[in-house]
């Protein structure tokens, strides 16, 4: 029937979101706030592993894994790995059998990948936040550095560093970069 996959959970936010699940389904869970109130998220958010749906002992007092059954997606599995800082949780179902073991391991790694894959980079410094806050606030160079009270070849050296740390070209792709990953 479709899957979510939320990445790199952070703050109760995701840095990636994605999902396929029927729209009408989507449409209903976003309008009452069900990722607040998903015994699957709970789960996933609290334990690291794999478990089918019809596994998970914890309280649905807003029934929505029932709401769920009554669009199609009767069987599941929740896939959680990560730490509980940076978390990534897949949610797979379908509506006409229990996944195999073999379909649960492959969720598993899939899950393991995307949480590898999508992994931010290491700290920024303060330093290197700085530089490309300004930056990306408009400062040219010149300007940003003197706001800091540096010279222009200490701010360039902070940009580069900045770069090299984000895996980036250009600086214009590390701030995307670290706008994307909430540094700044």
């Amino acid at each position: 029937m479709g899957y979510t996959a939320g990445v790199h959970i952070r703050f109760a936010s995701p840095l990636y979101l994605r999902s396929t699940y029927p729209q009408a389904w989507q449409d209903i869970y976003a309008a009452n706030s069900y990722s607040l109130r998903d015994p699957l998220v709970f789960w996933g958010i609290s334990q690291s592993g794999s478990i089918r749906w019809s596994k998970i002992n914890l309280p649905d007092p807003f029934g929505v894994l029932d709401v769920a059954a009554d669009h199609g997606l009767k069987f599941g599995v929740v896939s959680s790995c990560g730490k509980i800082t940076s978390r990534t949780i897949v949610g797979v179902s379908r509506s006409d059998r229990e996944f195999t073991d073999p379909e649960i391991d492959e969720v598993a790694a899939l899950a393991e990948a995307l949480h590898e894959i999508a992994e931010p980079p290491g700290e920024l410094t303060p330093a290197m936040i700085e530089a490309l806050r300004l930056v990306g606030d408009g400062f040219r160079h010149t300007a940003a550095a003197a706001e800091i009270g540096i010279s222009e070849s200490a701010l360039k050296a902070r940009l580069s560093s900045a770069r090299e740390r984000l895996g980036a070209r250009t600086t214009a792709e590390a701030l995307r970069m670290a706008r994307e990953y909430r540094l700044i």
